[in-house]
């Protein structure tokens, strides 16, 4: 009789998960639309694009699905913590990555695609902890530079310097992998860290000029590897060498023109199916996109992206915290950035990193990385929600 009265007052699951107060309700549906569009318009560009050759003709698509079905699930576990609680964990999520960069530089770190940026698990599967580097810069930036100074809306002189050192320490790891293109993100996350948090101009001035120095000492002195000065070599011409170094750039630059306005159909390009663009199903997916897609397909993608940026860039604006609004602001400027030079370098606009595209190419580690900036943003709004 007592259980039966229980049953009765209990609310149903489906109540409690649509009632007002629910944290589902709180969620950035639009964003989270968004982001399962872009996974699985990659998921269908990632199948057309290894079906030719992948073990099993299915067998990237489904280790890329379970990628993201783990992705997922560590996106709901950060969407459901309280963002302020995260600010406590930062130095231990920050000591954890740089631990995870250090180990690459060991014997455990394998080197793919010229890059030592893996260690390999087995079975296959590999990670590349310079991706969870990101989401650890950005949190103990966030916690250094959320507390202003006593008196004044700006952080502490010390503060600001503790990140700068943070991310030193994180960027020179990663460069001795090397892997320029992940140093990149982490510069633009720092100074996007710096802008937000309402440091002294002063600061952002000398930055630039030790910045500044800093490019033109490596061209100086050479500091590049061979294969990234290739790089930057076929931006400048590609037709100095197209069938080598400047092969990529002509290659996805004739796939995505091929496509023209509505694309050859999905499995139905000749550029594809033949791999004549290289690591087409990671950096180079775009092209795979704008082939079999044509342009309003390739619109379509950079749309989607453009909503994920605009209500992250909604969430930062309207959060009632620095720390949260930090965070924020990071992932944003950290997604337009990588998004802006995946798609640049496919179209001939920026020089070739090796940078994915967001929610869209091929990956494990960095489809986990992306999930989880996307939990924290959705715990930011649901913590926001809430107060409300």
């Amino acid at each position: 009789m007592i259980d039966r009265m229980a049953a009765v007052r209990r609310p149903s699951l489906l109540r409690r998960v649509t009632a007002d107060n629910s944290t589902v309700r709180r969620l950035d549906g639009l964003m989270l639309v968004a982001v399962a569009g872009l996974c699985v318009i990659g998921t269908l560009l990632v199948w057309s694009s290894t079906r030719t050759w992948a073990p099993g003709s299915t067998g990237l698509v489904k280790k890329h699905m379970f990628n993201e079905v783990i992705g997922v699930v560590l996106c709901a576990v950060v969407a459901m913590v309280d963002h302020r609680a995260m600010r406590a964990y930062a130095p231990l999520v920050y000591v954890m990555s740089l631990i995870g960069l250090g180990l690459v530089i060991t014997p455990l770190g394998a080197t793919i695609n010229g890059s030592h940026s893996w260690i390999l698990l087995g079975g296959g599967f590999a990670v590349q902890p310079s991706e969870f580097a990101k989401v650890g810069l950005l949190l103990i930036i966030a916690m250094l530079l959320a507390q202003p100074a006593e008196g004044s809306d700006r952080p502490r002189g010390l503060d600001v310097w503790l990140a700068l050192i943070a991310a030193m320490v994180t960027m020179g790891l990663v460069m001795l992998q090397p892997d320029l293109g992940t140093a990149l993100v982490l510069a633009v996350i720092t100074a996007a860290g710096l802008i937000i948090g309402g440091v002294r101009k002063r600061w952002i001035a000398a930055l630039s000029v030790v910045a500044a120095a800093g490019v033109f000492s490596v061209f100086y002195f050479q500091l590049l590897e061979p294969y990234q000065v290739a790089r930057f070599t076929a931006f400048v011409d590609p037709s100095v060498d197209p069938r080598g170094v400047g092969y990529n750039s002509t290659q996805s630059m004739i796939a995505i023109g091929s496509g023209q306005l509505l694309g050859k159909g999905l499995l139905g390009g000749g550029q594809t199916t033949g791999r004549f663009v290289p690591e087409q199903h990671t950096d180079f997916i775009f092209t795979v996109a704008g082939e079999e897609f044509g342009f309003l397909g390739s619109v379509t993608v950079v749309l989607l992206l453009g909503v994920v940026l605009l209500r992250g860039l909604k969430i930062a604006r309207q959060c009632d915290d620095r720390f949260g609004t930090l965070v924020a602001g990071m992932i944003v400027c950290w997604f337009a950035f990588q998004t802006f030079i995946n798609v640049g370098m496919t179209i001939g606009i920026m020089p070739i990193t090796g940078l994915p595209l967001p929610f869209v190419s091929y990956g494990g580690t960095a489809t986990f990385a992306n999930l989880i900036a996307i939990g924290l943003l959705q715990a930011i709004r649901v913590r926001r929600q809430s107060f409300n």
